[in-house]
């Protein structure tokens, strides 16, 4: 007969039980709380929104309060390490980092790489235009410097991404979106990568798609509901 294990405790408490975890709470949650203080933000209930830009190798943390609908820059970090080159991961081997809208959909406290959350690679619109058959996977963001894909911020800076992404979980958020973009996509950074990548059209036109989720919420500082097309083109 199969023993069936029943989890018990919140999420935070879960994961808490795990040594990493712990020690990263013992270290960086005090850190972790001066940000909101600093920023004058309430810990209490917020949700996390994460966005980050290849081109810059910036990481930033956007909070929503309980109480609001708008997000508000929390902190950023820097990636520590980079692989591939502008442009979104099409396929395993390719050592790109991935490019769209995603969620945190993976805690892993055990991680080779101290601490990690994984990324929903490939999502819906990745699946029509990668690879059909080696799409490639397991994208993270983590701790140490090294990178194939993924996204390093060092052992000490993923404690606090960790801790983050945690106490949003715990506080009931669901899906932790996380928007990955070549550049920062305002008129002058596409207008840039226009001239950059030229004799690219096809990675242009992909780019200024993506540049209309950048804008949304650079407009309304809210996280509205991306779809994709049957073209694997994103659209609000």
């Amino acid at each position: 007969m199969a023993t069936i294990l029943v989890q018990t405790g919140s999420f935070k408490q879960q994961q808490q039980k795990f040594e990493r975890v712990k020690n990263a709470y013992d270290e960086k949650e005090e850190t972790v709380k001066q940000y909101f203080n600093r920023q004058h933000l309430n810990i209490t209930g917020a949700h996390i929104f994460i966005r980050t830009f290849k081109k810059e190798r910036k990481l930033e943390v956007w909070i929503r309060e309980k109480t609001k609908s708008e997000y508000t820059l929390l902190n950023t970090y820097d990636f520590c390490a980079s692989s591939g080159i502008l442009g979104p991961k099409r396929k395993e081997g390719d050592l790109q980092i991935p490019e769209g809208v995603y969620q945190i959909n993976h805690f892993n406290p055990l991680s080779n790489f101290h601490l990690s959350l994984g990324i929903n690679y490939p999502n819906a619109s990745d699946k029509i235009l990668s690879d059909a058959k080696r799409p490639g996977g397991s994208i993270y963001i983590h701790g140490n410097c090294v990178t194939v894909g993924c996204i390093p911020v060092t052992d000490d800076k993923i404690k606090e991404l960790y801790i983050l992404a945690v106490e949003a979980k715990n506080n009931g958020q669901i899906g932790i979106p996380v928007h990955i973009f070549p550049a920062r996509l305002d008129a002058a950074g596409y207008t840039q990568l226009t001239h950059e990548f030229s004799s690219a059209p096809a990675l242009l036109t992909f780019w200024s798609n993506l540049q209309k989720v950048y804008l949304d919420f650079e407009k309304t500082r809210k996280i509205n509901t991306v779809h994709v097309n049957a073209r694997g083109e994103y659209y609000l």
